[in-house]
């Protein structure tokens, strides 16, 4: 059966009219031929709505009563797009992730998907229907409703596409695709025709919010060809996949992006007792709260005390905070929170192995007069903290260092220097 799978984002359906017009995308496509399941977030606001809801009751973290009720947001889209769907005389049928036979881990909140079912799902599509599913939920093994975090819906779609062996995974958002910079704080950001998806996890993990981190890297794992695309527009978008075929160019551009995130915070670990290594402890706090680490340093074996540092993300930092003091505190330590801070990050192919990059990365912040502090590199990314009112200021020059509003292969002024760069 050939299989199409595509995922509305909140802001697509954030009115009816936006509704309807996902609607018509959606029987479009089923015309042209495919079997059509469509996976659908929470109507624009209304997770925040909810969340709203339960901290006025007093609790806001995650708990089985919770996910139970942020879960009816996307219950709502599903509903009202399969009667808007039946409305236009496509016959469909909205399904729970549980009844989609979507199985997770117990982890209220952020779990993962364990396996998938899927059997109403084939069935409503061997019938001639639309399977109109609840992206962002499943059920673990008690049958209770579990959410699987924010931007789970896109993991949801992309693990529907796998297991239906979907011929594409169509994501429609509020951008024309993948864009060099964020477009909402970069006019000049271009559009890219296409992303590898190991770069393209780096962008999500280092703060492009047009996907979510899991989801590109099961894409990437399931072998799912990813499409980002405008619901409102017929632009092209970006394909997230392999690139078959091309010959191997080491003059190919390098630098595909420049990401921003404001999420993040700057920890600091100390303790006294220098013969004391606290880093196992912390990293267990940090790993019971699922917290994500990036950029870790620490202090050497010789060291008169104790540090370590590293930045989590600062919507993550509450639920470690009490923790992370008792552990140090226990040894004359402390905990140290800086959170006027951004992350700003250079996400390309084969970075490491050209430390000019690192160089010219540097040098464009330094002759824009943005300090740094603590710098983190790899093949695919080079990140660097800078002062949180500076972030912006920061992309815009290493946008330009780049040349990534060109549509150039060379760096032109590495070039007439030359010597020739790729960008």
């Amino acid at each position: 059966m050939n299989v199409l799978v595509q995922k509305y984002g909140g802001t697509s359906l954030q009115t009816l009219a936006r509704v309807r017009h996902a609607a018509l995308r959606i029987a479009e496509a089923r015309r042209s031929g495919p079997s059509v399941a469509v996976v659908v977030s929470a109507r624009g606001g209304r997770t925040d709505e909810l969340l709203r809801l339960a901290a006025d009751i007093g609790t806001t973290s995650p708990s089985r009563e919770l996910d139970q009720l942020l879960a009816v947001g996307e219950q709502e889209s599903a509903a009202l797009m399969a009667l808007t769907l039946n409305g236009l005389g496509v016959p469909a049928i909205s399904l729970t992730g549980q009844q989609a036979g979507i199985e997770t881990t117990d982890r209220h909140g952020d779990a993962l998907i364990s396996g998938i079912g899927a059997g109403r799902v084939l069935e409503a599509m061997e019938g001639g229907k639309v399977a109109v599913v609840t992206g962002f939920q499943g059920a673990d093994q008690a049958g209770d409703t579990v959410t699987l975090g924010r931007g789970g819906s896109d993991t949801s779609a992309v693990a529907l596409a796998a297991r239906l062996r979907a011929s594409a995974c169509e994501i429609y958002t509020d951008v024309d695709g993948v864009f060099s910079a964020d477009p909402r704080i970069l006019p000049a950001a271009r559009c890219l025709p296409w992303v590898d998806p190991g770069v393209m996890a780096e962008m999500a993990f280092a703060g492009a919010k047009v996907l979510h981190t899991r989801c590109i890297e099961l894409a990437a794992m399931e072998g799912v060809e990813v499409r980002v695309r405008n619901a409102s527009s017929q632009a092209p978008g970006t394909v997230v996949a392999e690139r078959q075929g091309d010959r191997p160019l080491e003059t190919r551009r390098v630098v595909v992006a420049v990401t921003h995130d404001l999420d993040v915070v700057r920890v600091l670990v100390h303790c006294r007792d220098s013969r004391r290594d606290l880093a196992p402890e912390v990293f267990e706090v940090l790993a019971a709260q699922g917290t994500v680490v990036d950029l870790v340093a620490r202090s050497g074996a010789h060291e008169a005390e104790f540090r370590m540092g590293f930045t989590i993300r600062r919507s993550q930092a509450d639920s470690v905070r009490a923790a992370l003091h008792e552990v140090t505190s226990a040894y004359g330590g402390g905990v140290h929170f800086d959170e006027n801070v951004g992350k700003v990050s250079v996400v390309g192919m084969g970075l490491l192995s050209r430390p000019e990059y690192t160089a010219r990365l540097m040098a464009a912040l330094a002759a824009a007069g943005i300090p740094t502090s603590w710098i983190s590199t790899s093949q695919m990314r080079l990140s660097v903290i800078v002062p949180r009112e500076r972030t912006v200021d920061a992309v815009e020059a290493l946008h330009r260092e780049f040349h990534l509003d060109q549509d150039l292969p060379m760096d032109a002024a590495s070039a007439t220097s030359g010597r020739s760069v790729t960008v």
